[in-house]
Parts: C-alpha cells; sequence; structure tokens
C-alpha cells in the first residue's frame, strides 16, 4: 500500500496539529518530519524553512473562516458577523491563531478578512483612518479574549479552575471581591465574548452619531 505523497499541505496540517497538542514551541522542521515519517531533508522540498512553515500554518487558519456575510445587512450586523465567524476559528484552532496574530501575511489568505472588514465600515461612511483604527480595536479584543479563553491570561478569567475560593478572601480588605467571587470563578467564554462585542460596537455607533463619520 502506497503511502500519502508528501506535500506542502500534508506538511502544514502536520505542524497545525502538533501546535494544537504542545504549543508553537514544539514545532521544529526535525519534529514535523519526525511526525510524518520522513526525512526532515524531504521537507524542504516543500517549504523553505520554517518561518515560511508558520506562514502556511496562518494562512491554513485564516482560509478555514467561513464568513456569512451579508451586504444588504446593517453594518453593525455586518460586523457582528465576521467577528463571531473569526472567533469560530480561534475556537477550532486556539494556539495555531495566536500564530496569525504574529506575522504579516500578505497572501489572499491573509488579505481577505483585512479586506472584508475595511469595506464594511468604509461602507458605514467612516474615512481610511477611522476604519483602520476601529480595525485594530476590534483585533485588540478579539485577541485579548482569545488569550483569556485558552488561558494565557487567567487573572478574573479562571479557565482551569477557581481564580478566588470561598474563605481565602479578607472580605475586610477586598469586600467586593469577597462579594462577587462566585461571579470572578465562573466564565462563559462565549456570552463573555458577546457582550464586549456589543460594547464595542454601540460605541462605535454613538461615534458615528456624533458625527464620527464623513459629512
Amino acid at each position: 500500500m502506497t503511502s500519502e505523497p508528501l506535500s506542502r499541505a500534508r506538511i502544514v496540517a502536520t505542524a497545525i496539529d502538533l501546535i494544537e497538542r504542545e504549543g508553537a514551541e514544539g514545532v521544529s522542521m526535525r519534529r514535523i518530519a519526525a511526525e510524518l515519517g520522513v526525512g526532515v531533508m524531504s521537507l524542504y522540498n516543500h517549504v523553505p524553512n520554517k518561518s515560511a512553515l508558520l506562514d502556511g500554518v496562518a494562512e491554513a487558519v485564516l482560509s478555514q473562516i467561513e464568513f456569512t456575510d451579508d451586504p444588504d445587512a446593517h453594518w453593525t450586523e455586518r460586523v457582528r458577523m465576521q467577528a463571531h465567524a473569526f472567533r469560530a476559528i480561534t475556537h477550532h484552532y486556539p494556539r495555531s491563531t495566536m500564530l496569525v496574530f504574529g506575522r504579516q501575511l500578505h497572501s489572499n489568505a491573509g488579505l481577505l478578512p483585512v479586506e472584508r472588514a475595511l469595506a464594511t465600515l468604509r461602507g458605514a461612511g467612516f474615512d481610511g483612518q477611522q476604519a483602520v483604527r476601529m480595525l485594530r480595536m476590534f483585533i485588540a479584543y478579539i485577541v485579548g479574549s482569545l488569550l483569556r479563553e485558552v488561558g494565557v491570561t487567567p487573572t478574573f478569567a479562571p479557565v482551569h479552575g477557581s481564580m478566588v475560593k470561598a474563605g481565602e478572601v479578607d472580605p475586610a480588605l477586598f469586600p467586593e471581591v469577597s462579594e462577587l467571587a462566585p461571579l470572578l470563578t465562573a466564565c462563559d467564554h462565549e456570552a463573555e465574548f458577546a457582550f464586549g462585542l456589543e460594547l464595542l460596537i454601540e460605541a462605535i455607533a454613538v461615534h458615528a452619531k456624533n458625527g464620527g463619520t464623513r459629512g
């Protein structure tokens, strides 16, 4: 029986699987070769170096975003759909998605989400500078939410355990923390992402009403 031929797509898929299991720090050309059962030099026929491999991982993740954008919908709904579409892919590939934010991608897969977001904001009447600033704001929010969800920044967002437990906090010194301990201990990531997203959209809508758009 002939094994599946080595290809760039197969190498990238193996890298994604390894990243999701062990993190990006565990990725090396030698490790990928071992996972595939091939000689390390054979990888270079398809991927020139590790940097190109990580670019391929980021592009592969972005290419799987399923946009359900409706050009006829109000811009707030379009922004909402795009943000949730991006969050959905980060939910499936949380560790690999972190590579997306750390790499400059100029491929179609890398530029398409940016193009869609900017087109939506420009179509809403925001000028170029405003649209870019708002895009960066949304990216910052999505990145922060992802970091919290995967447990990289656990403060006030317990993922693998309770942040505060009953009896461990002195209510005389920290009355609010003590009273709200049950809420600080729980974290519905999907609900909190939606809550924060709505605040951002509402803030932008108010900005637009106060003259933040082009005349």
